[in-house]
């Protein structure tokens, strides 16, 4: 075969463990191997395989080799976010499955997530995140905290599971996004409702990703706490130098 860069060999070798060709468990071929089928360098065939080790297909071991561990690539989302729109368009591009809308008193880890006392009540509607149909598996929980005034949204989120929750705040009370804080931290999962339906653990880690709604007047209108799978989501920010 003639000369091939990293990502075409990633694809090949993709293919052949998709199809079962290399099935789960088994080994590929040594780097020597494919360096001799695909006619590339080691260092390539090392890109290509670190490729599909990113992609939760394979592991690698020193003195084992590369291990297949599944046929299906993981859900990884790496957006680049640099506006509301940006996010906006992330949120709607993921369906909303939602399991429950109840009015609650936030307990203390909550508050401390959403910048406001313990004990305050709020609208809170739960979902989780899938990347296509409701069937799907899921790729994150989340939980918005709205003003219990607001508790007509409720019902909306359930009949338009495409539209997002601040879109339907503002087309119905007029409270439109200006700005949003947003935390992304490492955590550890606690909550057993989440980790059922993520199909996690508690003590499993996770990627934590809270937003705080602002309107014009600088009020916060809503508040989203969203919990990823560890190494599922990531944020790419390009900074530039001021003046250019």
């Amino acid at each position: 075969m003639s000369k091939s860069n990293s990502a075409a060999i990633a694809r090949r070798l993709l293919d052949d463990i998709t199809t079962g060709h290399f099935p789960v468990g088994g080994l590929l071929p040594t780097e020597f191997e494919l360096c001799e089928q695909f006619g590339a360098s080691r260092y390539t065939i090392r890109a290509a395989l670190q490729e599909l080790q990113d992609m939760g297909l394979v592991s690698r071991r020193k003195n084992v080799g590369t291990r297949v561990e599944s046929t299906r690539p993981k859900t990884v989302f790496r957006p680049t976010l640099a506006s509301v729109e940006d996010l906006m368009q992330f949120g709607e591009a993921h369906q909303r499955v939602v399991q429950s809308v109840e009015a609650v008193a936030v307990g203390p880890d909550i508050a401390k997530d959403m910048g406001c006392a313990g004990g305050t009540r709020w609208l809170r509607i739960s979902s989780v995140r899938v990347n296509g149909d409701a069937d799907a598996t899921p790729i994150a929980w989340t939980d918005v905290y709205i003003d219990p005034a607001l508790h007509d949204i409720g019902d909306m989120v359930r009949d338009t599971p495409d539209v997002l929750i601040s879109t339907l705040i503002e087309s119905r009370y007029g409270r439109q996004i200006a700005e949003i804080e947003q935390d992304v931290r490492a955590s550890t999962l606690t909550d057993r409702r989440i980790a059922d339906a993520l199909g996690l653990k508690p003590g499993d880690p996770v990627l934590k990703v809270v937003r705080r709604y602002f309107d014009d007047a600088g009020e916060t209108f809503e508040v989203s706490v969203s919990v990823h799978p560890a190494e599922t989501f990531s944020v790419t920010t390009r900074l530039k130098r001021s003046g250019r």
